[in-house]
């Protein structure tokens, strides 16, 4: 691959504030023509990134969630993956001004699963229902250092209840050298998720204060060492309240054009947590660069326009009617049920003891219910990762809106799934009900195939997909 580039070559924050300086005017004709352009699904520019993020205008912001809604139907149609974080750890050496895990932080239990505590957590998840979850430890592990992580996605994947199990880790942890990733993908995870927090230097130095996080330009080129060992689906985003959103969402195309440009595939995932209160953190409770209500739907609406075939997720950080509103313009993959503190599925530990404080603090449940009766279907489905269908082969049935006609029928096949086997009475009858609408209006390359797999579904056959 070359040597390394270095972060300035990644993220160039002089071209970010003049590519914001030309085109960072509300101007009605520019705005209609980048729409026009995004409805081809085809991405945008960061010129045209910066157009849409000086929309104010009532009319051409309805005008630009109808064109987010658009391309997510063409890209994703109606479906929505969940799952759950997973914490077993939160040890961490770093210094982060916003985080309650922060290593000086006295105010939080410092807890690190055993491997059996873990298996009981997984046990709970299983029961309730997921199929995913996204492994989350601090940055410093216990003793057996590194290998706590690879011990734990192995219990993880081995844990078994009845005829449920976790059929895919993805992992957000701290950065690695590319040895460590290639032992990490040996390890069979799903996606490599990871945060820059915020991409604009002198604030990233302002909240990290200690610890190995400190160091911008390791964290940045993570995902280059995770591509390098041959991890190919990677999750990137923002903790958007620490710096101008616009500034973050340019930098954000910036490492998206570098991935694509050096690896020929961008990454899979991006997510938006917004700056939370968190125990022990004043920051936290006070962003330096707060992001409304208002702006953070134009953000989902922006990034599903910008990068049309990546995943955006949405976690429990938000409100129920906030998530609600931001699956049509973008959202493609939420948390439910989260608990963001170590041994949080088993026990009865308060908040306090988590992360972040939480904004959706219904059970899986309620929430696939309500989903349902939105018209959107739940999924669960795996199917891309066991097949190999990752990096540039997932995007090449991403890009051109292919990859519905295997996720639609796959979502169904999960979504029955869940409903035979945890669903609540009421959640089985509108789930049912939305199975039996959704085939009604599906085209006969994907009917034929779901119906065939709802069929083993309901025969007692488990994980059926194609």
């Amino acid at each position: 691959m070359g040597s390394p580039d270095s972060g300035e070559e990644i993220v160039n924050e002089c071209a970010i504030w003049e590519t914001l300086r030309t085109n960072g005017k509300s101007d009605a004709v520019k705005v209609r023509e980048t729409l026009a352009k995004a409805r081809e699904a085809k991405g945008l520019e960061p010129s045209e990134v910066a157009v849409l993020s000086a929309i104010s205008d009532p009319d051409l912001t309805f005008e630009l969630f109808a064109a987010a809604r658009s391309v997510k139907e063409k890209i994703y149609g109606r479906r929505l993956v969940l799952f759950a974080p997973l914490y077993v750890s939160n040890l961490c050496g770093n210094e982060c001004l916003y985080c309650a895990f922060r290593a000086r932080n006295k105010d939080v239990e410092r807890r690190a699963l055993s491997m059996g505590e873990i298996e009981r957590e997984v046990k709970v998840l299983v029961e309730q229902g997921h199929k995913r979850v996204l492994l989350v430890a601090g940055e410093a592990y216990p003793n057996r250092g590194f290998d706590y992580i690879l011990d734990a996605i192995a219990v993880i994947y081995r844990t078994r209840i009845g005829r449920g199990e976790i059929r895919r880790v993805n992992v957000n942890i701290a950065p690695l050298s590319v040895e460590e990733f290639r032992r990490l993908k040996g390890a069979g995870i799903g996606t490599y998720q990871l945060f820059q927090e915020t991409y604009h230097r002198e604030t990233y130095a302002n909240v990290h204060v200690g610890g190995r996080k400190r160091d911008y330009d390791w964290r940045l080129a993570a995902m280059d060492r995770a591509m390098e060992a041959g991890i190919d689906d990677v999750g990137i985003g923002v903790l958007f309240g620490l710096f101008d959103w616009r500034f973050e969402i340019l930098a954000l195309m910036q490492h998206i054009g570098h991935l694509e440009r050096k690896y020929g595939v961008g990454p899979h995932t991006i997510s938006v947590p917004r700056l939370e209160p968190a125990t022990g953190s004043d920051l936290a409770s006070h962003p330096p660069k707060p992001v409304n209500d208002a702006d953070f739907r134009k953000i989902v609406a922006i990034l599903r326009l910008a990068v049309p075939y990546t995943g955006i997720i949405m976690s429990t950080r938000e409100t129920p009617n906030l998530r609600r509103e931001t699956f049509a313009l973008g959202v493609s993959q939420i948390s439910a049920g989260s608990r963001t503190n170590p041994g949080g599925y088993s026990t009865d530990e308060e908040e306090d003891a988590g992360q972040f404080s939480l904004g959706d603090h219904r059970p899986l449940d309620e929430v696939v219910r309500d989903i349902t009766i939105l018209g959107y279907i739940p999924s669960f489905c795996t199917a891309c990762y066991r097949l190999g269908r990752t990096g540039h082969d997932f995007m090449d049935l991403a890009k051109p809106g292919e990859i519905k006609n295997r996720c639609d029928p796959n979502a169904l096949a999960t979504f029955l799934e869940y409903l035979l086997d945890y669903a609540s009475p009421a959640t089985r009858e509108a789930g049912e009900k939305l199975i039996e609408e959704t085939l009604a209006a599906m085209p006969e390359v994907q009917r034929e195939p779901a119906m065939k797999m709802l069929a083993k579904v309901r025969e007692g056959k488990r994980d059926v997909f194609f």
